[in-house]
């Protein structure tokens, strides 16, 4: 059994799955997102999604540095990647504009003061506003705030989108074919709209990383911070602190002003979008046709922090690229004589992108993952 999975977690999530499986698979059952008939307009021409998702237990990791370090500001980050969780998720269906966001806050009062609640809504805020300098607009119509001290042991911090959109102008991945070549973007560095050098961690795999990095002292102060039933070889079995240099809260990068730029001219040439998030560089065989294996041969090398670890959990490559986004977070689908286009435009953001890989024809869905080691079938 694999750490990831003895600390409780799953990168697949195959029991949620399991359980979802006889709901209503939405009008495009490809499309990343789920899309439904515009119940909001009643127009046989638009399509409705409301979509879920969250910072995660990243949060802890922010508690964690907040705690240590007394800097309240790192609670925007977290706002930061709930939005851009939900965002760049909406981007891969082809929605960049005209989103209304509700913000979900659960928190434990006795250690999660008002301070910090205003530092995860003003951060939220804030990022709508950069975003509208780029034309995607999101309206923020507040939210949830519950004090459920009894079910959460510090905070969760998720949101919800909601738009209606042309179902002409949806990318349903269902054009992805044999022939196809892959243009990957890059998680990390430092893109014209980031403060800062971005490590690429975004928001999945954040358990793995954190106890994998993190040493004991946190077990040992921070019982708040961690499942207590957990056996103690999986606990902050690290050797590094918060407050060292490793980008495990580097904000989530969001794509929405290049993916705006991409969908807004050169619609028809996107046949589809992956955001490599919960499954990393295998979650794409959640949302490609039937008939086509998926062959990742370029993908870039990943950064440090992904390096450190798997150093640190002596994972091996099939569970590494099965959990995180090793520097590759979304994935374009297009013609080979088009990516050119898609990456010289990704440069005039700042963000590397290269084709990754490419789409053949296959009896059934598969993904193969070519490192420098071997090649990883999924």
């Amino acid at each position: 059994m694999s750490l990831y999975s003895k600390r409780g977690v799953s990168a697949q999530k195959e029991e949620v799955h399991e359980a979802v499986k006889n709901l209503d698979q939405g009008i495009f059952p490809n499309a990343f997102c789920k899309l439904y008939p515009d119940y909001l307009g009643n127009d046989e021409e638009f399509v409705n999604v409301m979509h879920a998702d969250g910072a995660g237990t990243k949060s802890i990791l922010a508690y964690l540095y907040w705690r240590e370090t007394g800097d309240i500001s790192v609670w925007k980050g977290i706002a930061q990647d709930a939005v851009v969780m939900n965002l760049d998720d909406l981007l891969c269906v082809g929605i960049y504009d005209n989103i209304i966001f509700n913000s979900t806050i659960d928190r434990n009062k006795n250690r999660i003061p008002g301070e910090v609640l205003e530092q995860i809504i003003n951060g939220t805020q804030e990022f709508f506003d950069l975003m509208k300098t780029f034309g995607v607009n999101i309206h923020y119509l507040g939210g949830e705030t519950a004090d459920v001290g009894d079910v959460v042991r510090t905070i969760a911090v998720n949101g919800t989108m909601t738009a209606r959109w042309p179902k002409s102008k949806i990318i349903s991945n269902e054009k992805i074919e044999p022939g196809n070549v892959i243009v990957g973007l890059a998680s990390f560095g430092k893109s014209t709209y980031e403060k800062n050098y971005n490590s690429g961690i975004g928001s999945n795999g954040l358990t793995s990383a954190r106890h994998d990095i993190l040493g004991k002292y946190y077990a040992e102060n921070f019982k708040e911070s961690y499942d207590n039933s957990l056996e103690s070889d999986v606990v902050y079995i690290g050797k590094y602190r918060i407050s060292d240099a490793l980008g495990l809260l580097s904000p989530t990068r969001t794509f929405a002003p290049l993916i705006k730029e991409l969908l807004e001219n050169t619609f028809d040439k996107i046949y589809g979008l992956i955001h490599c998030s919960g499954g990393g560089q295998t979650k794409c065989l959640k949302y490609i046709p039937e008939n086509v294996r998926v062959v990742k041969d370029n993908l870039f090398a990943p950064p440090e922090i992904f390096q450190k670890i798997q150093e640190a959990s002596k994972a091996d490559d099939h569970e590494m690229y099965q959990v995180f986004n090793m520097g590759c977070r979304m994935e374009i689908y297009t013609d080979e004589d088009f990516a050119a286009e898609i990456i010289s435009q990704a440069k005039s953001f700042n963000i590397e992108a290269q084709i990754i890989g490419r789409v053949e024809e296959s009896d059934k869905k598969s993904l193969i993952i070519k490192t420098k080691e071997a090649d990883l079938a999924f």
